[in-house]
């Protein structure tokens, strides 16, 4: 299974686009150059070949804020995996499947018992994911690494973000043993990770459920397209008698047929689903998740302001670290990219066929990573810009500049704390 893995990883790798052609590309453009795209939050990473900014002369990059999703992983609820077990036994001994549909029962039935032991486990490609954006930070910000230097490393609560975390930090130390990281898994760090982990000692009463404008204009536009009823008619002769709803089933399919990437099982399902028709309806699809991540971004404000708060302890030298890192979950990272208005997510269109323009749900997919590096000037120590990398390219913010993506630190400061305190009021 390991070099299923690796072999996926290197046809994700080989599908990569240049940074200048994604931020230029319309969202329709890249999904056309890459249909998998269009699997969003499903989407495992990808290593494109990035060509960054020079830092304006006499700036150097000292200190790295950071958080990262977990890697791939096995699908998050093993009610999937129970139901598409129990479809396609009774769909098999009733002989109401297609050719197709038994081949792909035969090849689910035989990765049956791994697919229910690794329920929400992440993956050999979700360890490698993260190993490889730690050496690539390291190769592009040599400056932080080189001399060694403390690092502390934070993670929800789950298996899969502190394994994640540990395939970072290894690697990391790998890169330079002068490296002391600090690897936490806490009740007492959530705040910074995951705010809204019920186990979190610390309470916000943060607006949530906030609803995006274009919800009010959307109607029936956009909406669930024929594929759920195609993949249901190239599985069964029949539906008679099926346990579940067939709505439900097409649902079930689809789901799985995005994940099995993740997992090294792709080729699965064969073609009883289709890239193509997966991309057909990704905008409608995006629609979904655009409410999704819209909606709790207030509840993002702590991890907010834990990244400020520990750049600025840097920055006054009341801290010696050299990189925070942060592990956590797509309910933050998709929620936090609204909140910080990252390449306009913020920017709540009415029109609903305006929204794939400022978010894409794959921006979100497994591994995503936000990155904020810091630079000083030589001549004048407390001259510090930020540079905001999100998957490793770089990204806008709603910052006043003149220099992007160069942002000076206390025009952030200023911006995001203005931002955050008429939330709370």
């Amino acid at each position: 299974m390991k070099n299923q893995l690796i072999v996926t990883m290197l046809l994700f790798s080989s599908l990569s686009m240049t940074t200048a052609w994604g931020q230029n590309a319309t969202a329709l453009d890249q999904l056309k150059a890459d249909p998998r795209k269009a699997y969003g939050t499903d989407y495992p990473y990808q290593f494109t070949n990035v060509s960054l900014t020079k830092a304006p002369k006499g700036y150097k990059p000292f200190y790295i804020s950071h958080y990262g999703r977990h890697g791939s992983r096995y699908y998050w609820n093993s009610s999937l995996y129970k139901e598409l077990d129990s479809l396609l036994t009774y769909a098999h001994n009733h002989h109401q499947l297609t050719a197709e549909g038994e081949a792909f029962h035969d090849k689910f039935m035989a990765a049956k018992d791994e697919l229910s032991t690794g329920v929400s486990e992440l993956s050999d490609l979700g360890w490698e994911q993260h190993q490889r954006i730690a050496r690539v930070m390291y190769n592009n910000f040599p400056e932080v690494f080189k001399k060694g230097g403390n690092v502390l490393a934070i993670s929800s609560l789950t298996g899969r973000c502190v394994l994640s975390m540990s395939a970072f930090c290894q690697e990391l130390v790998q890169c330079n043993p002068n490296i002391e990281i600090r690897e936490q898994s806490s009740r007492f760090t959530l705040d910074g990770v995951v705010p809204t982990d019920r186990q979190n000692p610390v309470k916000h009463n943060y607006p949530r459920g906030v609803k995006p404008r274009y919800e009010k204009n959307r109607g029936t536009l956009l909406g669930e397209g024929p594929l759920r009823d195609k993949a249901v008619k190239r599985m069964f002769t029949s539906t008679e008698g099926l346990p579940g709803r067939l709505h439900h089933i097409g649902s079930n399919l689809i789901n799985l047929y995005t994940s099995l990437p993740n997992i090294g099982h792709e080729g699965m399902m064969g073609n009883i689903i289709t890239d193509a028709e997966v991309a057909d309806e990704w905008e409608g699809n995006n629609l979904g998740s655009y409410s999704w991540v819209f909606g709790p971004q207030y509840e993002m404000i702590p991890i907010l302001e834990d990244i400020m708060r520990k750049a600025d302890d840097v920055i006054a030298g009341r801290k010696d670290r050299i990189a925070d890192l942060r592990f956590g979950h797509d309910t933050c990272i998709g929620p936090l990219t609204v909140l910080m208005g990252i390449n306009g997510a913020d920017r709540d269109p009415e029109d609903p066929y305006e929204v794939k323009n400022c978010y894409q749900n794959w921006q979100t997919g497994k591994a995503s990573n936000l990155q904020l590096v810091f630079y000083r000037s030589k001549k004048q120590p407390e001259d510090i810009l930020v540079k905001c990398l999100l998957n490793g390219q770089e990204a806008s913010l709603p910052v006043p500049t003149d220099c992007y993506p160069y942002y000076k630190w206390s025009d952030f400061r200023q911006f995001y704390n203005a931002r955050c305190s008429q939330i709370k009021q």
